[in-house]
């Protein structure tokens, strides 16, 4: 059975989100990650190993196994209540070392004083994009992400207030922007591209939107996402 569809317009209004959120999810926050089980159960988690699978055996190196090695982390999605629900993303700078001008969510490695996954995910967006945590209602945890560069990252999907006021911190965000759910959730707006990194071919998801090409990890997250609301 369906657990929605993206045609009934009532569940991307706050109110229809909301109850999908917390009849499908497990409500935050959520312990942190141990290695338990394996990338293959009934219901894997999802990660950029996907599309590569014959890259996880070296992700951690040899002998090791890539669940174990993998630090804990958390993202926030940050469902806007609008009339129709958007989610809001960050444009990285594009000096960073790492992921430098990707297209992400507010979210990082999680820290020894964190005390669970949603403690991190809010801290971040603090952080990054000056959300005040008092204008956020967390609703629901996705299934963990493992990605190739060894975070296994808690998303934590929350709807946030139309009136928060951002603040970004300049040195690690150039921009944020939204996009509508209904597109995020339509299976046909998701590509599946290939590129040559590090010397080696990596497949990935991306979901382009305008000028944005929103990809790697945070598509992967979305897709997931979508799947968890909206697949059979």
């Amino acid at each position: 059975m369906l657990q929605s569809t993206t045609s009934d317009f009532h569940v991307f209004t706050p109110e229809g989100f909301r109850d999908l959120t917390q009849r499908v999810l497990s409500p935050p926050p959520v312990a942190f990650p141990v290695a338990d089980g394996t990338l293959g159960e009934s219901r894997r988690e999802p990660s950029d190993f996907d599309l590569n699978p014959e890259l996880l055996p070296e992700a951690a190196g040899p002998g090791v196994d890539a669940l174990q090695a993998a630090r804990p982390a958390a993202v926030l999605i940050p469902a806007i209540a609008r009339p129709e629900i958007t989610l809001l993303f960050t444009q990285r700078t594009a000096h960073l070392t790492a992921h430098a001008g990707q297209i992400a969510f507010p979210g990082g490695k999680t820290e020894p004083f964190d005390v669970d996954p949603l403690a991190t995910a809010l801290r971040e967006a603090q952080e990054e994009i000056g959300l005040d945590p008092a204008l956020v209602e967390p609703l629901g945890t996705l299934d963990r992400y493992l990605t190739g560069t060894g975070f296994r990252i808690t998303p934590v999907i929350a709807l946030v207030s139309a009136e928060a006021k951002l603040r970004l911190d300049e040195n690690e965000v150039a921009d944020t922007f939204e996009v509508p759910l209904p597109f995020l959730m339509n299976p046909g707006n998701y590509q599946r591209h290939t590129r040559t990194i590090g010397g080696r071919e990596r497949h990935f998801f991306a979901v382009p939107f305008g000028d944005r090409f929103i990809w790697g990890a945070t598509a992967g997250i979305l897709r997931n996402m979508r799947e968890r609301l909206f697949a059979q």
